[in-house]
C-alpha cells in the first residue's frame, strides 16, 4: 500500500486518500520512508517550483487543487486505484 504524508490541516485530503487505498501519515510524524508528500503550498518557495521531493517522495502543493486534481497527482506516482471514490 503506498504511503503519503499530508500536512495536518489537509485531513479532508487525508480522509480521501485513505478512502482511495493510500496509507496516510501526517506530515513530520513518520519515521519510515514515504510514496509522496501533500502539503498547503504555504511551504513551497518563491519560485513556485514544484519539482521538490523529500527524501526522494514527490512534493504536491494542494494549493489551488480540487480533491480529484490531488487524487490523480498522487495516483499518477502511487498507482493503487484507477478511479477516485468521493463517498
Amino acid at each position: 500500500m503506498p504511503k503519503v504524508a499530508v500536512e495536518k490541516s489537509l485531513s479532508h485530503v487525508s480522509t480521501m486518500l485513505r478512502r482511495n487505498g493510500f496509507d496516510v501519515v501526517e506530515l513530520g510524524n513518520w519515521q519510515q520512508m514515504v510514496d509522496a508528500v501533500v502539503i498547503t503550498g504555504l511551504d513551497q518557495n518563491m519560485t513556485g517550483n514544484q519539482s521538490k521531493s523529500i527524501a526522494g517522495a514527490p512534493v504536491i502543493s494542494a494549493d489551488g487543487l480540487t480533491l480529484d486534481e490531488i487524487f490523480h497527482m498522487v495516483n499518477e506516482r502511487c498507482s493503487p486505484v484507477d478511479e477516485i471514490e468521493t463517498r
